[in-house]
């Protein structure tokens, strides 16, 4: 909510937004790309009772976001695991955020209405906070040895099991292969997790009852493990995911501008027909 009224907010104090002007659209994508991390990092600090951090010219996006949110010299691995992230979760495909992005867009709205919209899709549990109810399922697990367990109880209840399964993948998700590898590398340099080898259980048991049907662990299965590692809070998750796709939401606008035309779909009726008019008077 702070993040989408806070693009939109932004925007306000940018008043040239002639989304004609290549020029235009370009410096509003990289103030974006920019400063929406930034955003995030001084609501937490806010919050938490502390002053806001500057960003510094020294420091690269990923090391900056950290460095704003503790206002400590960011670790090395830590920089570079999360910089891998952001690239990860830049864009994938039509989803709803983007699609989203491009309906706006295409009212030739300016960006920063299109990120706040973008932003807002997330609100809602089918497209956003997925890798925190992973946690959430983790957490109710407890240890490795009822994973398999709690994975059938699930299934026999036929509940959805939060990081498996995909709309694009039948195998395992590739970047979920990555992002099992940037923990693995963060647990040698800042120690391990419980919640990893919970997961590492889930996936084994997920891979015997489930493998057949083409449900593998997703790109939130490891994410949120990772990102509460690096010692985000859970209920920033989902902020850092639109500060990561913003990149992507932003490259979708430019080329929806490119070439644009205003998105409106038919509708196929549902109702019935040849009904007769009755008049307001005469209705039960």
């Amino acid at each position: 909510d702070v993040l989408q009224a806070s693009v939109t907010a932004l925007g306000m104090l940018y008043p040239s937004r002639d989304v004609a002007d290549p020029q235009v659209r370009r410096d509003t994508a990289v103030r974006l790309i920019a400063k929406v991390p930034t955003l995030i990092a001084i609501f937490h600090r806010i919050r938490e009772g502390n002053d806001p951090i500057a960003p510094r010219d020294d420091l690269s996006h990923a090391a900056n976001f950290l460095y704003m949110l503790s206002g400590k010299e960011p670790d090395r691995v830590a920089s570079r695991v999360l910089d891998a992230c952001l690239v990860l979760h830049a864009d994938h495909t039509m989803n709803a955020s983007t699609f989203t992005a491009r309906v706006i867009a295409s009212t030739m709205a300016d960006g920063f209405s299109v990120i706040s919209g973008a932003a807002g899709s997330l609100s809602g549990p089918l497209h956003g906070g997925a890798n925190e109810a992973v946690l959430d399922l983790l957490d109710e697990i407890g240890d490795p040895a009822n994973a398999r367990k709690a994975i059938e109880d699930r299934l026999a209840a036929k509940k959805k099991i939060m990081g498996l399964g995909h709309r694009v993948y039948k195998v395992k998700d590739p970047r979920a292969y990555i992002l099992q590898h940037l923990a693995e590398q963060l647990f040698d340099r800042l120690g391990t997790s419980r919640y990893y080898e919970i997961a590492r259980e889930v996936e084994k048991a997920a891979l015997e009852l489930l493998g057949d049907k083409g449900i593998y662990p997703n790109v939130d299965f490891y994410s949120g493990i990772v990102y509460d590692r690096l010692g985000f809070p859970r209920d920033l998750f989902t902020p850092i995911f639109a500060a990561s796709r913003t990149a992507g939401w932003c490259a979708h606008w430019l080329e929806q501008m490119e070439d644009n035309r205003i998105f409106r779909p038919r509708q196929i009726y549902g109702g019935k027909h040849d009904r007769i008019y009755v008049a307001l008077n005469k209705r039960a």
